[in-house]
């Protein structure tokens, strides 16, 4: 125990990414004075060492580290890929023509419009679009089809 508490001072410990940018989420949480191997713990100098009442207070997400702080942390939104988009949005169209065909019914011309926008932007076609477009509410109409049968 006397050999632990020479290379960690402090009981409590937060670790982070000190190459990322700040503020950075908290990687890890150690009661390094509680462990029976403190093998796979980064050094002390590579951590933030906590009171009792920051080590009490510490939740398992929302806290990150700027300026050797514990501060409250939101991370980043990730943005996705509008052509990414546009390919999740195509799986909802082949939803949408499997219910039109087992319905007996067709696409309306908003939502043909849609398809071929969705389209362009899914396989690279349209490269100015910022977003996708807004999904129709009116998706399926009655087919005019008519059928014939002969006798």
């Amino acid at each position: 125990m006397a050999d632990v508490k020479t290379a960690y001072p402090a009981r409590y410990y937060a670790s982070y990414d000190a190459t990322a940018a700040q503020p950075t989420p908290v990687t890890g949480w150690y009661d390094v004075w509680g462990m029976s191997s403190i093998s796979n713990v980064p050094e002390a100098s590579a951590m933030i060492a906590l009171t009792e009442a920051q080590w009490d207070a510490r939740l398992p997400t929302g806290q990150g580290v700027q300026a050797g702080a514990i501060v409250s942390y939101t991370p980043p939104a990730v943005a996705v890929p509008l052509k990414t988009q546009a390919a999740s949005a195509q799986a909802w169209i082949m939803q949408q023509a499997s219910l039109a065909a087992a319905m007996g019914e067709v696409f309306t011309t908003d939502m043909k419009t849609y398809v071929t926008k969705i389209t362009a932007i899914a396989n690279g076609t349209d490269t100015t679009s910022t977003a996708l477009p807004a999904q129709p509410t009116d998706v399926m109409t009655a087919s005019t089809a008519t059928t014939t049968t002969t006798t």
